[in-house]
């Protein structure tokens, strides 16, 4: 019954996707859903983009061995980057009517800038769409009780994702978002509900997991030691996922500038709500049976909020929790499918062959999809880290090349494109350099980079210019050639 549910919700979610997918005509409707979005699917698509396998999966396991201080990336950085794109970001981008975030770097600097950052972009949606692939692997093993292998889960998941995301794009992709909100939101509060009253309430939890020092946050001495790689994990969340074109594309696709800001700001504030009930789950679970997740925990812990749930719980909540849990990663997989299939498509391939029509320019999007879904796949099938491992090393390539030309081109008029350039070689080159010839236990390389990064990037945009500066975004206007 249980595995049936699951088959029959994911049919359910391809006729759906492929019904929307009717109305998609042209290269706006694909990327950006022709902007059209109300504020409850902006709300559901911001939220249901980044409550994926690593929230449910990852964090909840994490929090299981390391406590509060071990998640401190996702859900407190993740959460906040979504809450400042909205407040900071979004207004500025929303005016622009542009198609990706790789556009606001041409518009800003020039055409190497967009291509470098957009590679730099594409190139991190590697591991983060790993992470959702592989989760989905695993959901099908264990409802299967081994009998559909990781791998071929893995296949099976990617294949219905793929379906309802290269026909319809972010307008399949935002409706089924808004589903899927529904079904993580519901599952998720009746699955707490019958742990809360399986442990004997809530406060029971809380209480047990701050005897047990897993309430700790901040690191707990005033050393250097502690408190760089403590920042270092928090901004690379923060930071490294705002110059992302998944959360470029919610921002733009929202009907107006208010819709696009209100929809981050609340998606953001619901994804740090609701991320904490699988933690609640997760730790619940060690209660209940601590003979049986202890070891587990020390074994694979990212199998203890699955395994209670297959076992300690009636069908109907296993079915609930399932449904959304497949919902969180699919939502999450078909937006990183789209993001970096968009993104090349607009900033590299139609650099190259800039004489293409809207027609044209929407097969390569749907082609590119094609494309990453099968590298996405077999870098999933080949890495060896863990869901969460790979959706926190996502965003550092983005941090240190990405950000700071996105941030200072918005904040400070000043900046040039020489600066842009230097800003990202040196970022680049200095994340390496830390990362291969002098690493630190206290300096995260990539907290390094950004630092480096956005000095160069002030020094280099006030010294005497050798890179021409021609930008056609001037005071916040677009001025065409």
């Amino acid at each position: 019954m249980l595995l049936a549910s699951v088959i029959g919700y994911l049919l359910l979610s391809v006729i759906v996707g492929l019904y929307v997918a009717r109305n998609v005509n042209t290269t706006a409707d694909y990327a950006v859903a022709g902007r059209h979005l109300t504020l409850p699917v902006v709300t559901a698509t911001v939220f249901a983009t980044w409550f994926g396998s690593e929230t449910v999966l990852g964090i909840s396991s994490t929090f299981v061995k390391e406590g509060l201080h071990g998640i401190v990336a996702d859900p407190f950085g993740a959460s906040l980057c979504l809450i400042l794109a909205g407040l900071f970001f979004a207004p500025k981008l929303y005016r622009l009517k542009l198609m990706t975030i790789g556009d606001y770097y041409r518009v800003r600097y020039n055409h190497f800038v967009e291509m470098f950052c957009s590679a730099c972009i594409i190139v991190s949606y590697l591991g983060w769409v790993a992470a959702q692939i592989s989760a989905l692997g695993l959901i099908f093993k264990v409802l299967s009780d081994g009998a559909i292998t990781q791998q071929w889960g893995m296949i099976i998941g990617t294949v219905v994702v793929l379906t309802y995301t290269l026909f319809g794009g972010m307008l399949s992709v935002a409706v089924m978002d808004f589903i899927q909100m529904t079904v993580i939101g519901g599952g998720l509060l009746y699955v707490g509900w019958l742990v809360a009253d399986m442990t004997g309430g809530v406060a029971v939890v809380v209480n047990h997991a701050e005897a047990a020092g897993k309430l700790r946050f901040f690191p707990e001495e005033f050393s250097y030691a502690l408190w760089v790689p403590f920042i270092g994990a928090f901004v690379t969340m923060m930071l490294g996922s705002i110059p992302q074109q998944d959360v470029f594309q919610r921002i733009t696709s929202a009907k107006d500038e208010k819709t696009a800001t209100r929809g981050a700001v609340l998606g953001g504030s619901l994804y740090f709500c609701f991320a904490f009930i699988p933690v609640f789950l997760a730790y619940g679970a060690t209660l209940i049976k601590p003979e049986v997740f202890g070891p587990l925990i020390e074994q694979d812990s990212q199998m203890v909020l699955p395994t209670f749930i297959l076992n300690y719980t009636p069908i109907f909540a296993q079915v609930v929790f399932f449904g959304a849990l497949i919902s969180a990663i699919m939502s999450t997989a078909s937006a990183t499918l789209l993001a970096p299939a968009v993104s090349f498509s607009e900033n590299i391939y139609k650099v190259i062959f800039p004489h293409l029509d809207d027609a044209h320019l929407l097969k390569v999007m749907r082609v590119s999809v094609l494309v990453f879904t099968c590298m996405v796949l077999a870098f999933a099938f080949n890495t060896e880290s863990s869901i969460f491992e790979m959706v926190e090393a996502a965003y550092q390539v983005t941090l240190v090349a990405a950000f700071v030309p996105l941030a200072f081109g918005l904040y400070w008029k000043r900046a040039t494109t020489q600066g842009a350039v230097a800003s990202i070689v040196v970022g680049i080159a200095v994340w390496q350099f830390s990362v291969h010839v002098m690493p630190s236990d206290v300096w995260p390389p990539q907290l390094l980079g950004l630092v480096c990064s956005a000095m160069t990037m002030i020094l280099a945009s006030l010294l005497p210019q050798w890179i021409p500066h021609r930008p056609l975004l001037r005071d916040g206007v677009l001025h065409p050639k």
